[in-house]
């Protein structure tokens, strides 16, 4: 069951969207679902619905709020020229930090409808990193953080989320399309030294074949059905095991 809501942040009033499960039993846990670069639409919510079937209250907030209406931008709106130099536009200007302030705001929510910590975070495409970063920087309040198809997660930057691997208490699961150039071989082993190192509890793994956006239902030519089960088999076990079930 989707409800629409309003988060009043330090730069603003964030739409979001809040799903709690159809079944009309209560949810067990929270997860803090972070959209992928083109925005809430569809194809976000039948994600963040079929996540809060399995038990949880999930949060989708609009992390390009501070552009005012924007769009509507589908998964294939990176294949035309005008889409895609907004989206361009709306993703760099949209920073990590924004999102890490942001967090604050949208872990109100969760308390608000009396929903208890720790929480799960799941973050697509460019929020990949965002997920890892706010489990880092909101440790106590994160226990489980999952990426799939994230961009740059161990990149030369100052902000690169590999840098935070000690800061995470939470088990991470990364999920990668095996030939994705945000995120290619040499980041990989660089993320898992990283995470290696620190003592982290992670799991990366390749899904051979997939290309990047494998999971979400409206990216044309790219959205893999076995691959997205593959991917819903092992984002619902990481919560499952970590938040636990009823």
């Amino acid at each position: 069951m989707k409800k629409l809501i309003e988060i009043s942040t330090r730069d603003g009033v964030a739409p979001a969207s809040l799903f709690s499960p159809d079944s009309g039993r209560a949810a067990r846990a929270g997860v803090l679902f972070f959209m992928d670069a083109m925005g809430p639409r569809p194809s976000m919510d039948e994600m963040a619905q079929r996540l809060a079937d399995d038990g949880y209250l999930v949060l989708l907030p609009d992390l390009f709020y501070r552009f005012g209406e924007y769009g509507p931008f589908s998964g294939s709106s990176f294949s035309h020229e005008p889409s895609r130099n907004k989206l361009l536009k709306m993703i760099g200007e949209t920073t990590v930090e924004m999102t890490t302030s942001d967090t604050e705001a949208f872990l109100q929510v969760y308390e608000r409808e009396g929903v208890a910590s720790p929480l799960g975070v799941v973050g697509y495409c460019m929020s990949g990193r965002r997920a890892l970063t706010v489990a880092a920087k909101f440790p106590d309040r994160f226990a489980a953080a999952a990426s799939f198809h994230g961009a740059a997660l161990a990149s030369d930057t100052p902000d690169s989320p590999h840098l935070l691997a000690g800061d995470i208490k939470a088990r991470v699961y990364v999920g990668t399309a095996a030939d994705d150039g945000s995120f290619p071989p040499e980041q990989s082993t660089r993320f898992a030294d990283a995470f290696r190192r620190a003592g982290t509890d992670f799991a990366l793994e390749s899904y051979v074949g997939m290309q990047h956006g494998w999971t979400v239902p409206d990216r044309d030519g790219v959205y893999d059905e076995a691959g997205a089960e593959r991917h819903w088999r092992r984002l619902l076990q990481l919560f499952g095991e970590t938040l636990g079930r009823s």
